[in-house]
């Protein structure tokens, strides 16, 4: 099987983007940067091996056939939320696996 390309939603990208700030921020950039690469590897992974996370059950339709997979390295304790649409890795969201996942999965980033 060829490797995927790779599509992140708009909500995926502001988690990302709203966790590095963090980690720059409470942590310093080092680990901030490290947060990212690990992002990276991951995706990487999947593109290559798309069936590597296990298939989520949720009850609600709107996350019918997302998979997850915790992040590669350090940062164990976040998923990565994924399906795969025509060919395509979509990256649905990227979220703290301690979070109250069904709802979080469903709000916009940044919403405590």
């Amino acid at each position: 099987m060829p490797s995927l390309s790779i599509q992140s939603s708009p909500n995926a990208t502001e988690d990302i983007r709203l966790q590095t700030i963090w980690y720059d921020q409470h942590a310093g950039r080092d680990i901030a940067e490290r947060y990212v690469s690990s992002f990276m590897r991951t995706a990487d992974t999947l593109r290559k091996q798309p069936d590597l996370g296990r298939i989520c059950h949720f009850r609600s339709r709107q996350l019918a056939n997302l998979r997850c997979i915790r992040m590669e390295g350090a940062f164990g304790k976040h998923l990565t939320f994924y399906q795969l649409l025509d060919g395509t890795l979509y990256v649905f969201r990227v979220l703290h696996g301690m979070r109250d996942l069904p709802r979080r999965l469903l709000e916009p980033p940044g919403v405590e």
